[in-house]
């Protein structure tokens, strides 16, 4: 059993320290707001920010995951002090940093992003993350820390509240039989990250030596548009399937005028409007990590009392 410090307590956070827990770990979870202890996960208020506290509350851990969700419309200014802070700390500590990251800094691929897909970001989101990435990795590449990343694709499953989750969103309108709407191409097939695979990617990456030093994809299913995904979605929940149509991108950025989190994802249509496919084949054929049948994947979201969005 080692001690593993996970900061953030969202859906990452907590579905990470319980898979770590059922391998027969120690869990540790830091948050700003803190939270109750159970006999099998602590937790403890500190500021992610904060290198000093951060250190103090990692001491003797074997692996810290970064698994922290900032505001969308303030990466720029939360993410920097942040990372910083735990890439100081993984120094002080000498625990493996893992961070969850994600397909932004990509940018407008012109196929299925592989780890090894070129780093061509051009938005603020995107060089926020290559940003991040490269300072860690430059740091453990002058031997001063061990790092590694996780990337996964559009997050799904009963843990992910509606707001972070293109297709759990959609689970009011198919309970309702409204009409269901989409940002971008309903057409443009996308890759689906289930969390518990994204927990087990990550509890995989802090404890074996061979993740050190690169970024991995977290499993998916192959790809289903927003379209197929929402009429699957339907069928596990036993409900005729509903239209599904776009928000035309004007509505969107008049949106953006007063919803800063809109004006973020206007800034990133180009995920939207185009096939956006990761493999994670490299993730498997190491670790021999696999995706969740995609059936088990949408019976379990369809079973979940997940209602925001």
């Amino acid at each position: 059993m080692a001690l593993h410090v996970i900061v953030g307590k969202g859906p990452v956070g907590m579905t990470t320290a319980e898979e770590l827990v059922s391998r027969g770990h120690e869990v540790r979870v830091l948050s700003r707001s803190g939270g109750h202890s159970t006999g099998v996960i602590e937790h403890r208020q500190v500021d992610a920010a904060d290198p000093d506290a951060l250190t103090g509350a990692a001491r003797g851990a074997a692996a810290l995951y970064n698994a922290v969700n900032p505001a969308y419309h303030r990466w720029a200014t939360d993410w920097p002090p942040i990372a910083s802070a735990l890439l100081a700390t993984a120094e002080r500590t000498g625990a493996v940093l893992v961070t969850m990251s994600n397909l932004y800094g990509y940018g407008r691929p012109s196929g299925p992003m592989t780890p090894e897909t070129p780093l061509a970001a051009t938005d603020v989101k995107g060089r926020v993350r290559i940003r991040m990435w490269t300072k860690a990795l430059a740091a453990h590449e002058a031997g001063r820390v061990r790092v590694t990343e996780a990337r996964a694709a559009d997050f799904v499953g009963p843990q992910v509240p509606g707001d972070h989750s293109h297709l759990v969103r959609q689970l009011p309108a198919l309970r309702k039989g409204g009409r269901a709407y989409v940002v971008g191409d309903p057409d443009a097939l996308r890759s689906w990250a289930f969390m518990p695979d994204v927990a087990a990617t990550l509890a995989t990456l802090g404890t074996d030596e061979r993740a050190l030093g690169r970024a991995w994809h977290v499993p998916s299913n192959p790809p289903r548009s927003q379209r197929q995904a929402i009429g699957d979605l339907a069928v596990a929940l036993g409900v005729p399937p509903v239209p599904v149509s776009s928000i035309p991108w004007p509505v969107l950025r008049a949106v953006g005028v007063v919803v800063p989190m809109m004006r973020e994802v206007v800034a990133i249509r180009h995920q939207f409007d185009q096939a956006f496919v990761i493999d994670a084949s490299a993730t498997t054929e190491t670790f021999g990590l696999t995706a969740t049948p995609w059936d088990e994947v949408l019976a379990a979201t369809a079973q979940s009392g997940v209602m925001a969005g």
